[in-house]
Order: C-alpha cells, then structure tokens, then sequence
C-alpha cells in the first residue's frame, strides 16, 4: 500500500518549522505532502527552501479543515490518507503499527495512533487521546479523556482497539473508503467533521482502529484555541449537524430535542462563569443548525443508518453526576 502523510496549512509557518522536521524524519513509508489553504504568510517559501522532497499543493481558497482537504486529496493517488495537523510531532515508528493493521483485516478503513500532550507529554490529549466515541445526544468523548479530564498514559491503553471515531488531529483512511463515504463534509467548515466521516465509514460496514503502538504528540489549539468562541460555535452546531444526518429513525428527533435543551444548560453555564461570548457562540451555533436543517433533512435521506452508534446513554450524567471522570470507569 502506498500512504500519503498530508498536512493541511493556513499561516503556520511557524508550525511547520517546529514540526515538519519529525514527519519527513520518521515517515520513510511515505509520501509527504503540505496542503496550502491559500495562506498570506510565505509557509510555502520555507517548505520549498527547506524540504524539497515534501509535495507541495497549493488551494485557492481557505475552505477550512473539510473543503481544504477535500480538494487537495483529489490530486493524491496514494491508498492510504494520513490526515495529519500541523501541531502534531510524530515519533520513531510510527506509521508501521498501524499500516500493519490495514494489511491485517480488509474492513479495516479507518485508525488513529495514540495522542499525547505535546505540552505535558505524560498525559492524554484532548483531540483523540485513545480513541473517540460519542454518547446518545451526540457528546464525544475518548478513551484518556471525558470532557476536560485527561487521563495520565501508564500503558492502560496500549492495545488496539476498535473505536467509533479517529481524531482529525492524526487520522489514517482508506483512500477509496474516502471517497466512497463522500469524503469530508464541507458544511461543518471545522470540528467534527471527523467523527461525521467515521459514522458513514462505518454504515458502510468498515472498521476504525485505536493503535496503541504509535504515538504522536499534539500541541491542541494552535489553529483555533480551546477557548475561542468560534471553536464552541462549531463544536455545538456541528454535533447538532451529525445526529441528524446519521442518527436513524424517529429517536434522532428525540436524542436531538434533549441535545438542545442539555446545550442550553451549558450555554447558560457559560454565562454564569462570566463567558458571555460562549454564550452567545451556543446561540448561534442553533441558529446555524436551523438554517441547516432543510438540508441536512436532504442529506438524512441519504446518510441516515441503524448503525448502533453509542453504548453510553449520556456521558453528561456519567460524568457531572456521577462523578465518573475515566473511561475504564464509565
């Protein structure tokens, strides 16, 4: 199998500049590509100068994480895709493991590595940590990492496991699974588009793998910090986006009405805790899903399945109120 890394970029020479230098060192399996999402800064220049061996496709637009990648994929004919942020340090190893898994089993169409705090690097990450899954009313949620309790890596997960989503942060897909599923989902722009792409993977009845044998480290929050509205805007609007288009039969409906009313609690949360522009980033985040709604309503038709896609009713319940923090205690 031929595997293609490829790094979506938006102004983060700085980034490549610290990070780059790990994924051409250690990824001799493959083919490195920076993907240009029409950048001001002269990110270009410096990959160019710097590494010439890396490929370089340069978008028109900045369509974001989805359409970013969407394009640019479609000028890459290698079998596998390793969706790969820009703030993530890649280690020794790390790409066997997990190629080994895809050569292993033939449903296997999807997997993420372990993802650890590039900062604190003992512990989990927040976008992936090992392995995501998401709750009835749509809240994700990972192995290592329940809301914003992460968990310290003492080996408790180092197997391989399936799971429901891979963290967009470091994701390996089978490139015709990709296209077959409809690639990315243009509408959410960013956040939660992977887990939107894993949910049609799996409908069409592939596999996605945690891998506990590779390891990356991950900055968090170097496009779009933790606490920026816009990040609470698209993270409420885009969960809201993927119960409705994949979530099957009339309980959709219901999970999304209790989704609603659970997300006007945090929003007034938000608001008690002196953050009114979390607030109104709740706020806006259902308009948007209401101005969705017509089309997403479309895309049900197609999109919607029966797959079982939660074990855990409510991970909110599990974690305010019962205190539950870990994933091995849920």
């Amino acid at each position: 199998m031929k595997v293609a890394v490829v790094i979506l970029n938006w102004n983060g020479k700085d980034l490549l500049e610290k990070f780059l230098p790990s994924v051409v060192r250690f990824s001799s399996e493959a083919t490195v590509y920076v993907v240009d999402n029409a950048s001001s800064d002269d990110s270009i220049v410096y990959v160019s100068e710097f590494f010439p061996s890396v490929k370089i496709i340069q978008n028109k637009v900045n369509g974001g994480y989805a359409k970013g990648y969407n394009d640019a994929l479609k000028n890459i004919s290698e079998d596998i895709f390793v969706l790969l942020n820009s703030d993530v340090e890649v280690t020794k190893n790390w790409l066997p493991p997990i190629l080994s898994e895809f050569e292993k089993d033939a449903s296997v169409v999807g997997a993420q590595p372990k993802v650890l705090d590039y900062k604190n690097n003992e512990y989990f990450e927040y976008a992936g940590a090992a392995g995501g899954f998401i709750d009835k009313y749509g809240y994700p949620y990972c192995r290592g990492r329940v809301f914003n309790t992460l968990e310290k890596d003492m080996g408790q997960y180092n197997d391989v496991s399936q799971i429901f989503w891979a963290s967009g942060a470091c994701m390996f897909v089978k490139a015709k699974a990709f296209w077959q599923a409809g690639g990315l989902d243009e509408d959410y722009f960013a956040h939660q588009e992977e887990i939107d792409l894993c949910w049609r993977l799996q409908a069409k009845g592939g596999k996605i793998l945690y891998v506990g044998a590779s390891e990356v480290y991950h900055v968090g929050g170097a496009t779009l910090a933790t606490l920026n509205p816009k990040k609470t805007f698209y993270n409420f609007r885009n969960s809201l986006l993927n119960l409705l288009k994949n979530a099957a039969g009339t309980k959709a409906f219901t999970a999304l009405f209790v989704r609603m009313l659970l997300d006007g609690l945090a929003a007034f949360q938000f608001l008690f805790q002196g953050k009114p522009k979390h607030f109104f980033a709740i706020i806006k985040a259902h308009f948007s899903f209401y101005k969705l709604l017509p089309k997403f309503i479309k895309k049900r038709e197609v999109f919607s399945s029966t797959l079982k896609y939660h074990t855990i009713k409510s991970i909110v319940f599990q974690y305010f109120i019962l205190k539950k923090e870990h994933f091995n205690k849920l």
